[in-house]
């Protein structure tokens, strides 16, 4: 899993998490004209890392406390399981970029030119 979201997106922790979750295309989309409110929908991005974090999610929902967590609350709320999952994706994919994002900062002030 972490091979090929590394592959497929080589912006990991270069861009900011709206901008990383755009690339994946868990970022929602408004489809609205006027007043008239249409649905939220993902769409666009890479499908390859979209189907990657969606397994993903599906384990951590499942097996990391921390997301368990998130994923039930979402669950509570009302939320389709689909929607908490795609949620619980997008979550695990900014928690990885923040990761590489501070690993890249460490790392280029070490950096001796």
């Amino acid at each position: 899993t972490s091979r090929q979201l590394l592959a497929a997106l080589p912006e990991l922790g270069k861009v900011s998490r709206g901008q990383i979750a755009a690339l994946a295309g868990l970022a929602p989309y408004n489809r609205d004209s006027g007043k008239w409110r249409g649905r939220r929908f993902i769409s666009g991005g890479r499908s390859c890392v979209r189907r990657v974090l969606y397994m993903a999610a599906l384990a951590a929902s499942r097996h990391n406390p921390e997301l368990k967590v998130f994923y039930k609350r979402l669950k509570e709320a009302g939320k389709p399981s689909k929607v908490a999952l795609v949620a619980t994706a997008r979550k695990l994919l900014i928690h990885l970029n923040a990761i590489l994002a501070r690993h890249f900062k460490k790392t280029s002030s070490n950096t001796c030119l």
